[in-house]
């Protein structure tokens, strides 16, 4: 690598070494399609002169509004080798979303997946002065349409070999361009207090990454290399899914695949079987989940095989917590047991039989999920990240994996905890460049001394290298009797259960923790069928007095886990489904807290007003777990 390489000049190089090897694979009527290196480097040419002949320039903004596929690579790439900027939108982004996105960042070109997307912008396109151009990737329901603005991803091509034939040179002149500090992406924050800010991110913070982070056996034991495979299947205007499926992929040059959609992610998992996954918890957790009910539903004798195995994998798990990662001759022994008995039927059903490292990221994991992976041969490794530093500040490391631990600070960077607030503080050449036109709060998050404030409340584990994440600063949660509580770690205790898909634990000046409980409705309808329980809605099976005990259960055996003070008392249920375009979520299915208050404002004054009011009926506070039992066998 030269000092000035860029993202598009390391496919250069990879198209030139390895022209006929394949880069990408993609789904098209069924059938997984091969993209070359050679082919991934003809693609982004023809998009860079195409965009330019639309008129774009260094500097200017192309946003990409996409479910992840060969194009938005093509597409940001294309921008990239411009000196131009990505804007990544979610594809869950509502109209007034996409309006404020595109006018905040100035956007002058928006490539839009489908008629959806295209029309989300049409919508606002008034109200959007400096947007010149709209590009469709596929042209089902678009044909029709009548806009100035609007052209086809063919045409976008064509125009580029037109441009190409008639300016060879232009991608070399435009490469003189761009140097270390030129903005190569905006990533919009999920915008779970405020109006999503624009973080920008320059050449130097990504080759920072490419260069020094992934190469240097911290994050990858073994290297990656033109075996490996992935799936691609988070958006990828997250930093995260940016990092593992193209960063990763220019360092190394593995094979990406994308899922066809977030809603086939489990069946394309078993398809292509990945060396490296990453997920966030969501999908662990609905990894899980799924093994769980197809258990329920299996034979006498494969119920009787997983519970042998299951406690096999919880003396292995033990084995390996205790060893950081490590196995013995013992745990080695009884994992090659487990293998023939179901582990390998697992993962081979999971899709990560073949996988070599895992992790998760993005938000906080329940170690007992940690654990049970672990058990079955799958090493999750969870990190530690965010937007502004390049998702760089933990991991756990193969061999020294502390579980209920976001890992250890990378050995070239600096971290530290605020001595009162106790915040996270990071320091490293991946530190953003600010948000998009906010000065004032790019001063507030990167003070004098160069130190990123995440926002983060942690602390040391016992050996004093790895750092536990206790919560977000803004989500401690203070009780009347001034104790201070992390809401998250409770939630994630209850969202191990399969039957649990949102949890919020509330309690702040209260004088005891409650929780608004959304129940995962492929699992609970599966279990209301096996047990008779007739349903109409979803609101209608979460209201069932034996949905309530069951739940009630689940909570009770959390409280098992904590102290007295951080008990739930009560909870309530939410009666639909939490939904990004009805506000609920943010677009990494965050739950926006403030929101939520809002709208279940009358159930939560129910529990603390010492209420018993349900829309269903009587609704009971948590028993023991003994006592919840009871009910849900009664049920």
């Amino acid at each position: 690598m030269s000092e000035t390489w860029t993202i598009p000049d390391l496919v250069r190089d990879w198209a030139a070494q390895r022209a006929d090897h394949v880069a990408l694979r993609e789904k098209k009527f069924g059938i997984w399609q091969d993209i070359t290196w050679g082919e991934y480097w003809e693609q982004i040419q023809l998009v860079a002169h195409g965009l330019a002949d639309l008129g774009v320039d260094v500097g200017d903004r192309v946003a990409i509004h996409a479910e992840n596929r060969s194009e938005w690579l093509f597409a940001d790439l294309g921008t990239m080798a411009l000196g131009a900027i990505t804007v990544g939108l979610y594809p869950t982004n509502p109209p007034a979303e996409v309006e404020y996105l595109l006018q905040d960042s100035g956007t002058r070109v928006l490539i839009a997946e489908d008629q959806e997307q295209v029309d989300k912008a049409l919508a606002v396109e008034a109200n959007l002065p400096d947007l010149e151009w709209i590009v469709h990737i596929e042209p089902r329901g678009v044909r029709g349409y009548d806009h100035p603005k609007l052209i086809s991803w063919e045409h976008l091509l064509e125009r580029g070999r037109a441009h190409r034939d008639a300016d060879p040179g232009l991608l070399d002149r435009a490469r003189e361009r761009i140097d270390s500090d030129t903005l190569v992406t905006l990533v919009y924050t999920s915008g779970t207090t405020g109006p999503p800010k624009g973080a920008m991110l320059s050449v130097a913070n990504v080759r920072y990454v490419i260069e020094k982070i992934i190469p240097n056996g911290e994050l990858f034991e073994m290297p990656v290399g033109p075996t490996d495979m992935t799936l691609s299947y988070l958006p990828l205007c997250h930093v995260a899914e940016r990092l593992f499926t193209t960063w990763v992929q220019v360092a190394g040059g593995n094979i990406v695949h994308f899922a066809e959609s977030i809603e086939t992610v489990t069946v394309n998992l078993r398809e292509v079987q990945p060396t490296i996954f990453f997920a966030v918890p969501r999908i662990w957790e609905k990894l899980h989940a799924g093994i769980q009910v197809r258990m329920y539903a299996a034979s006498r004798l494969k119920r009787w095989l997983y519970a042998l195995s299951m406690r096999i994998a919880d003396r292995v798990s033990d084995t390996l917590v205790a060893n950081g990662g490590r196995h013995t001759s013992g745990s080695r022994t009884l994992a090659a047991i487990g293998w023939v008995l179901m582990f390998r039927a697992l993962r081979d059903r999971i899709g990560l039989r073949r996988c070599r490292i895992a992790f998760s990221a993005a938000a906080p994991i329940a170690p007992e999920l940690l654990r049970w992976f672990m058990g079955i041969g799958v090493p999750i490794l969870e990190a530690y990240g965010m937007t502004e530093n390049s998702a760089v500040a933990t991991v756990n490391r193969p061999g020294r994996v502390a579980v209920g631990t976001v890992g250890e600070p990378y050995s070239i960077i600096e971290l530290r905890l605020d001595d009162e607030t106790h915040e996270v503080l990071t320091r490293h050449p991946g530190t953003f460049v600010g948000y998009w036109n906010k000065p004032d709060m790019t001063a507030q998050t990167i003070d004098a001394d160069g130190w990123l404030h995440t926002g983060d409340v942690g602390e040391w584990a016992e050996d004093g290298t790895h750092l536990k994440i206790v919560d977000r600063m803004k989500d401690i949660i203070i009780t009347a009797g001034g104790k201070n509580i992390s809401p998250s770690e409770i939630e994630n205790s209850v969202k191990t259960s399969p039957f649990i898909r949102e949890a919020v634990v509330i309690g702040d000046q209260q004088p005891y923790l409650v929780a608004l409980i959304g129940i995962e409705l492929d699992t609970v309808a599966d279990w209301a069928t096996r047990k008779a329980i007739p349903f109409t809605t979803y609101r209608d099976l979460s209201e069932k007095p034996q949905v309530l005990r069951l739940v009630q259960s689940v909570i009770a055996e959390t409280n098992e886990k904590f102290a007295r003070v951080e008990n739930l008392r009560k909870f309530r249920m939410i009666t639909k489904e939490l939904d990004h375009e009805d506000g609920e979520l943010t677009a990494t299915q965050k739950v926006k807290r403030a929101a939520l208050y809002n709208m279940f404002g009358d159930l939560i004054e129910d529990m603390y007003g010492n209420g018993t009011r349900f829309a269903g009926g009587d609704q009971k506070d948590v028993h023991t777990p003994a006592e919840a039992e009871t009910e849900v066998a009664a049920s």
